[in-house]
């Protein structure tokens, strides 16, 4: 008599979560905000002014905007697992590309593209964190933290990567290079352990019936969401001035570099951490009272370097904003979920997603042309102190499109 084998037992929701955040590290926590990082150097070598050295990241943006413009498009047809390992693979090829070019066009153009890379995998990695959050609704906000907070990861990799490999290749040539082609290297291995969760999660969380039978999801209605969609777009143009040049500043202020190490790396482990901090927030707040006041805190996170190089201040600044500032795209995807029906969600990311590209556009090029006049980087950070205030004005007006499930 054949021998009766139990059904397998179904991954952990957990470890799914952390092994998809892996996305996130990809696609903000390296592709996007290592550039920070190198900044500085690129800046002193090549020659640029802070404007251009932000445009680099409004490259960036842009591109992550025409990416979340075509990913909805992209996800209907092929699948979010597939746009997932597509993004990723992306991210990572672009990343290694930059490093082979100083000319400033063909930089930018590297940024774009990877921007247009990152957008894919980060929307398909929501999307499905948001699908598995549905399967543990109780944990949901906590899933969706874990699957964030891996830009944590990504961040804390950078502040220990970059600085030592920049330090190896000090005497040669544009050293900053092999910092790029090393941050591809651990993108791409990345990219491999996601294959897993992109496997997995189409049978553990599968997509809506509707979608799953290739009907059109029903149209979103924007206007219902308009406080805090205005609120996101000035979270992305507050925000991504302080990731944008911080470190810059701080080198300026002549902060030790063994400090500004230490600095980015607890900003990267107080991103992962705080998926717990707050999951409970994020599983409660059905209007825009979450964003509202992560908006808050984040400015004045932002502002305390603007006012003091005091150390002890500086890395408290580093933790409040390592600490909030992903939890600030948590509660978008967390409002969407609490307030539109599964066949939406997709369109609902996408469009936060959306207005979030359009407000990095804006920001590193104005904090840039900022710092270039009078007053400098610290000026520019007090401008991006006051967006992300107005930002928590507006969404505090949001409130829920749907009535509390029994």
């Amino acid at each position: 008599m054949p021998e009766l084998r139990s059904p397998a037992r179904p991954p952990s929701p957990v470890l799914l979560a952390l092994v998809l955040s892996l996305g996130a590290a990809v696609s903000l926590g390296i592709t996007r905000f290592a550039y920070g990082l190198l900044l500085p150097p690129m800046r002193a070598d090549l020659q640029w002014s802070y404007t251009l050295a932000g445009a680099m990241n409004t490259g960036n943006a842009l591109g992550y905007l025409l990416g979340a413009l075509a990913t909805p498009r992209l996800m209907a047809r092929f699948g979010p697992s597939r746009v997932l390992l597509a993004g990723a693979a992306l991210s990572s090829l672009f990343m290694g590309l930059s490093g082979f070019f100083t000319d400033a066009g063909l930089l930018l153009v590297q940024r774009v593209l990877a921007g247009m890379a990152s957008a894919l995998l980060f929307i398909a990695g929501g999307l499905m964190a948001a699908r598995l959050g549905a399967v543990q609704p109780a944990r949901s906000g906590f899933l969706l933290g874990l699957f964030y907070g891996g830009t944590g990861l990504g961040i804390a990799l950078s502040a220990l990567l970059v600085p030592a490999l920049l330090q190896a290749a000090a005497g040669r040539p544009h050293g900053w290079a092999w910092a790029w082609w090393a941050l591809s290297l651990a993108c791409f291995a990345a990219t491999l352990a996601l294959a897993w969760p992109a496997a997995q999660l189409p049978r553990i969380a599968p997509p809506p019936a509707a979608a799953a039978a290739g009907q059109p999801a029903p149209r979103l209605a924007w206007r219902g969401f308009g406080f805090g969609l205005a609120g996101y777009a000035l979270f992305g143009v507050g925000y991504i001035g302080y990731m944008t040049f911080v470190i810059a500043l701080l080198r300026e202020q002549g902060v030790a570099p063994a400090r500004i190490t230490l600095f980015y790396a607890l900003l990267g482990v107080a991103t992962i951490a705080s998926s717990r901090i707050w999951a409970r927030l994020l599983d409660r707040a059905r209007g825009g009272g979450a964003l509202a006041l992560l908006n808050a805190l984040l400015g004045a996170a932002t502002l305390v370097p603007a006012l003091t190089a005091r150390w002890e201040a500086v890395l408290v600044s580093g933790l409040l904003f390592g600490g909030v500032f992903l939890s600030v795209v948590a509660s978008t995807t967390a409002l969407v979920r609490h307030n539109l029906p599964p066949a939406q969600w997709a369109g609902g990311i996408s469009a936060f997603t959306i207005v979030f590209a359009a407000g990095q556009i804006v920001g590193p090029t104005v904090v840039g042309w900022i710092a270039d006049g009078p007053g400098g980087l610290a000026r520019g950070l007090v401008f991006s102190a006051g967006a992300l205030w107005l930002g928590a004005l507006l969404a505090w007006r949001q409130r829920p499109l749907a009535p509390p499930q029994a």
